[in-house]
């Protein structure tokens, strides 16, 4: 990406903010009421007017409507309030389901409700809450966002939708995220991170917010990839969940006897909640995995699972019965399957 920025374009730059709901081009800054407008009285228009907007309780507010082809390159969010009760949906090309359907803080890898700092291509994550996403997502006739406010109090929100107007290549897919919760999960079942994808496309990521019910270590599980037609037995088989986040024997910091949090590139354990110390129940995991440079292509068909497995006497395997949440990102062609229907509020919620 450094090498191409030494090259010109004919694509147009456009943004989207409280500051120009339209993106249009030298429409920004002229607001005369906001949610800043008290406090530039003295100043008028162009002084920050309209730095935000407010999405008021049980309501979707549109964050951007805008038509192509044209390309999104960033898209920066700091909400208020309970993070898994705003719902973010991007729709690509006028098809009426989202590609996009996600908690805002599980899709910004921040799955717990509290910061923690991401430090990654794909997503960061900035104090005091700043959401960044620089995943790729070009579309060809359309790109709509919504958020959805799903808690009983309005939520104050800012954001920014840097993208570009530019021909899209023919083999460009589409991004797709969708989220899922399992809590608890029952035993001897393994976790289902993605199924039911339809089409050709390759899968690009993975996040998880890991909450365990038992004492001890819990990430023996594989992360299986099940494509074009695998049916018992999957093409990609891992050897383990802290080998899949790109970790190594428990994430433990030999040193410290403590779980080390980490940020790379392309994987992470940026959060660790401890509640009760090392080991012990109730600890809390958010993980990251982009397969920005391996990504997991499929011709057909796609399905991702993980196993939640511990240790039990005698040096056997124990099935866990723990709270998982995820996010599969994966690029596809349209038309994409509609996704399950988002489990309600109080299932959603943290606890």
């Amino acid at each position: 990406m450094m090498q191409q920025l030494s090259t010109l374009s004919n694509a147009q730059s456009r943004s989207i903010s409280p500051e120009n709901f339209t993106g249009a081009k030298g429409k920004g800054g002229m607001a005369e009421s906001g949610t800043g407008a008290s406090c530039a009285r003295d100043l008028g228009q162009g002084w920050k007017v309209s730095p935000s907007v407010v999405v008021e309780a049980g309501t979707t507010f549109e964050i951007a409507d805008i038509a192509g082809p044209g390309n999104i390159e960033q898209i920066w969010l700091t909400p208020t309030g309970n993070w898994r009760f705003s719902i973010l949906r991007i729709y690509w090309d006028d098809q009426e389901h989202p590609a996009v359907e996600c908690p805002v803080g599980d899709f910004f890898a921040s799955g717990w409700g509290q910061f923690a700092q991401v430090t990654s291509l794909a997503v960061c994550v900035n104090p005091g809450s700043a959401f960044n996403c620089y995943w790729n997502m070009p579309f060809r006739k359309r790109c709509r966002m919504t958020l959805e406010n799903l808690a009983d109090e309005d939520m104050r929100l800012y954001y920014q939708i840097n993208y570009s107007l530019a021909p899209v290549d023919e083999s460009a897919a589409y991004f797709h995220a969708q989220f899922r919760r399992t809590n608890p999960l029952p035993y001897k079942e393994v976790y289902t991170i993605l199924d039911g994808v339809e089409g050709h496309g390759h899968y690009a990521g993975t996040y998880m917010a890991w909450g365990v019910n038992n004492s001890g270590w819990w990430g023996e599980g594989e992360i299986k990839f099940f494509m074009d037609g695998d049916e018992e037995f999957p093409t990609i088989c891992g050897t383990g969940t802290e080998d899949y986040f790109c970790g190594s024997y428990n994430f433990e910091n030999k040193a410290t006897g403590q779980y080390q949090e980490y940020n790379t590139p392309y994987a992470g354990l940026p959060q660790v909640i401890r509640p009760d110390g090392v080991y012990r129940s109730q600890t809390r995991f958010g993980l990251y995995r982009w397969h920005i440079t391996d990504p997991v292509r499929f011709q057909e068909d796609l399905r991702v699972t993980i196993q939640a497995l511990g240790w039990r006497s005698g040096g056997r395997y124990l099935p866990l019965q723990d709270d998982i949440a995820s996010v599969a990102y994966w690029y596809q062609s349209l038309p994409s399957k509609p996704f399950a229907q988002l489990p309600d509020r109080d299932y959603l919620e943290i606890l």
